[in-house]
């Protein structure tokens, strides 16, 4: 069995150089690294399910496959890659340890907050450097304030999110994770994108888009 250095590497490898980084991802599902801390924060998105509704590809880990491939597609759009593609990677870490069936519907409120938590925890112990890892985090963190800005909810923090984080960022993230769903509609999805970012220019007063294919 490879040493948790060695593991990290190697998919870290995939996760940049693949065009389909879900076909390695796939191979390890069962591998005994993922049995270990911190890869079995993986593991257990396996055994998560999601609302069939938003969900029609099953539990988490298919979504999290989907995802990677999306931003796989997309990374030279991001300003960092790497942080990119470990954020897609991580982002409903969370998940595992939040969802709840509530009046017959799943649920997995917070995740995103405890997500970024359990992100830091996982690449702390795999010795990476501090400022990968709270841009990393801070993706994580506010990778549902896509739905949080289109819809007015009250979780959405506007200024904070543009403080801590490139919101640009923050939307090819929340593109590849809608994207990441069994038939998504990528014009309605971008159009949504377009929405999220000119609330938040609106609201800071700064003008900007965001230009899809």
């Amino acid at each position: 069995m490879r040493n948790p250095q060695e593991f990290f590497d190697e998919m870290e490898r995939h996760l940049l150089e693949d065009e389909a980084p879900s076909q390695y991802l796939s191979s390890i599902a069962d591998s005994p690294e993922l049995e270990q801390y911190p890869f079995r924060l993986l593991k257990e998105m396996q055994n998560t399910r999601q609302s069939p509704k938003h969900h029609p590809e099953g539990n988490v880990w298919n979504h999290t496959l989907l995802v990677v491939d999306q931003a796989a597609k997309r990374k030279q759009e991001s300003a960092n890659p790497r942080v990119f593609l470990w954020a897609a990677m991580l982002h409903d870490i969370g998940k595992p340890s939040t969802t709840r069936t509530r009046k017959g519907k799943i649920t997995a409120y917070n995740h995103d907050k405890v997500g970024a938590k359990l992100a830091e925890e996982y690449l702390s112990y795999l010795r990476q450097e501090p400022s990968f890892i709270t841009a990393v985090c801070h993706l994580i963190r506010y990778h549902m304030h896509l739905l949080y800005v289109v819809n007015g909810l009250p979780f959405a923090d506007i200024d904070a999110m543009m403080k801590d984080t490139d919101i640009g960022e923050v939307a090819l993230l929340g593109l590849c994770d809608r994207l990441g769903r069994a038939g998504a509609d990528q014009r309605a999805e971008e159009e949504d994108i377009q929405r999220f970012l000119e609330i938040c220019y609106r609201q800071n007063n700064l003008g900007g888009s965001y230009g899809t294919e």
